[in-house]
């Protein structure tokens, strides 16, 4: 682990990114150029004082999930990314292996969908980023737990998605086609590790999820109209279209309503929440 260029790559990326391109406010009083410490943290997930750390060359070496978050966070393209991980002591993502990261792109289309939720998933069903529609709509699902940041877990083994499909046909299948999406990335995927965690703590923790697994069923995600239940707007009928993006096989999610639907009157509400 080189801690000090370590360090150095860290600051200047930080440096490089203006606070409006992560959706932040700029304010008239910044004293630094680009984002501040405690905006990287909360971006990536990490304590304000792990980032401090961190660019000042001392405490623990990284994991590997922290460089992804923090590499997500910082938006670095696949060769910064990989420089980070080297000086960091450890090996960049293998192909292979699930894609973590997401492109700056994708994550500035997600910002620009600023009239409808959106939010973007590994092969795995992992959140790696949502937009504030899409936060006024379910949460900030960013702040789930490293391990549980993840749909399928939390549909066989929490409950962050129980607002989400609430009919009993749209519960089951939805779970199918969870059990169904964890079986495609494992065919394509045979040799990731954190994937191989996953299916084998549903499998463990899951009785429903483990009778699903057995059928054998495998499937990708498909766009189809969800039931959402909402704290202040109550129940939601949303058409849910899935969007690929092929070269890194993750999954943009957007949800829509059709012109002047009881759906479309509520994102409208959820719009003028995100806009203040």
């Amino acid at each position: 682990m080189d801690r000090i260029e370590l360090a150095r790559a860290v600051k200047a990326a930080r440096a490089r990114i203006a606070p409006e391109d992560v959706g932040l406010p700029s304010g008239p009083r910044r004293r630094v150029a680009g984002l501040r410490r405690e905006e990287v943290a909360q971006l990536a997930g990490l304590s304000v004082e792990y980032v401090v750390r961190l660019e000042q060359g001392r405490g623990p070496q990284p994991s590997a999930q922290v460089l992804t978050a923090l590499t997500r966070a910082l938006r670095l393209e696949r060769d910064e990314r990989d420089q980070v991980f080297r000086l960091a002591g450890s090996s960049p993502p293998l192909s292979g292996r699930i894609e973590m990261s997401l492109r700056p792109s994708v994550l500035r289309l997600l910002e620009r969908l600023s009239d409808l939720p959106a939010l973007v998933l590994s092969a795995k069903g992992d959140v790696l980023a949502q937009n504030s529609m899409a936060r006024a709509l379910f949460g900030d699902l960013m702040r789930w737990p490293d391990g549980q940041r993840n749909i399928i877990w939390q549909r066989f083994l929490g409950s962050g998605v129980s607002h989400v499909a609430s009919t009993p046909e749209e519960v089951e299948t939805t779970a199918q086609q969870s059990v169904g999406l964890l079986r495609t990335a494992r065919s394509r995927y045979p040799h990731d590790p954190d994937l191989r965690i996953l299916i084998e703590n549903l499998l463990d923790g899951s009785e429903r999820f483990w009778s699903m697994w057995e059928e054998g069923r495998s499937t990708t995600s498909r766009s189809m109209r969800k039931t959402i239940e909402h704290s202040d707007l109550g129940t939601l009928t949303l058409d849910c279209d899935t969007l690929l993006l092929p070269d890194t096989d993750q999954s943009m999610i957007v949800y829509s309503a059709a012109p002047e639907s009881t759906g479309a009157t509520a994102l409208g509400t959820l719009r003028a929440t995100t806009s203040h």
